[in-house]
């Protein structure tokens, strides 16, 4: 969750079929880091196949399974559908995710194989995976610098993504469909504009347009804005030419309000809950085609599942 992304990462997203037993099904995933050390022995392990991976689960799904967890309580963190003049924010639900990280596609590729083998048989009713890598030292697919308000302390990364009780954090996917005809059709200043940042440098603009994403994300020109929630972002490009592209947001909190907060900003509701009149021009340029709300356990709890 708080470590720095590597090369590739491995975004799965399941759907368990709703008559599967889905104790089962969570003592199967909670047993992640042995799928892990499957794939990649630790006798084995060096920087070029080191696997850093992490589960969660759906609203819905966890409703089911926390009770495995003596301590645990239950949650209510549902994802909702919100729309704006420039598009939609779907919530596509999930059942369980889980987000993995290595320098080798290859062993990412078999983490995947090796966890739907160990689930049990028929449980599964639907999976995507998604593989991510770096591009151009951290640039998103259109050109620009990934991630710059990220916390970079690792103190820091705590603090905003791991809950302190539980030592679990909340998790936001979304995948975005970047529409790379019309960015590669655009002028940089214009594309800038949009972003709210130079595309060069990644420095904010001044003045900050207000519908940018930057204005809408971190430093909202509304009177009497709150001030912006901070998250953990693990986002990184995927796709092909041939077929779709994009980017796949993902990114941790101690809270879904922190979410809750960027997802209203970006189909352009104010602070107070009123149209402000000013969507996120992210939605210009890109399609969110998912999306969803998961609680990551932290590790004492995923151990209590097993």
């Amino acid at each position: 969750i708080i470590t720095s992304t590597r090369e590739h990462a491995l975004y799965l997203w399941i759907y368990i079929d709703p008559n599967a037993n889905a104790t089962a099904v969570a003592r199967v995933v909670a047993n992640l880091q042995s799928h892990v050390d499957y794939v990649s022995p630790p006798a084995d392990v060096n920087e070029n196949n080191k696997i850093v991976a992490g589960i969660g689960f759906g609203n819905n799904f966890y409703k089911k399974v926390y009770f495995i967890i003596p301590t645990a309580t239950p949650r209510d963190f549902p994802l909702v559908t919100r729309r704006g003049v420039l598009g939609v924010l779907p919530a596509t639900g999930g059942d369980v995710f889980i987000h993995a990280k290595s320098n080798s596609k290859s062993k990412l590729f078999e983490l995947t194989e090796r966890i739907k083998s160990q689930l049990p048989n028929n449980s599964m009713d639907s999976f995507e995976d998604v593989y991510g890598w770096v591009y151009k030292n951290g640039r998103d697919l259109s050109g620009f610098i990934d991630g710059t308000e990220n916390p970079s302390e690792l103190e820091e990364r705590k603090q905003v993504a791991v809950e302190r009780s539980t030592g679990g954090s909340f998790t936001i996917t979304q995948k975005w469909l970047h529409n790379m005809k019309f960015i590669h059709s655009q002028s940089d200043e214009t594309l800038e504009k949009f972003v709210g940042r130079t595309k060069n440098d990644s420095l904010e603009l001044s003045p900050l347009p207000r519908c940018s994403h930057v204005a809408r994300m971190v430093n909202s020109t509304e009177p009497g804005a709150l001030a912006p929630f901070k998250i953990v972002r693990q986002s990184q490009p995927y796709g092909t030419v041939s077929e779709e592209s994009g980017l796949f947001f993902i990114a941790y909190a101690n809270d879904t309000r922190n979410f809750e907060y960027q997802l209203d900003n970006m189909v352009g509701k104010s602070s107070s809950g009123s149209d402000s009149g000013c969507a996120d021009d992210i939605m210009r340029i890109s399609k969110a085609l998912s999306g969803n709300y998961w609680y990551f356990p932290g590790v004492e709890e995923l151990k209590k599942m097993l």
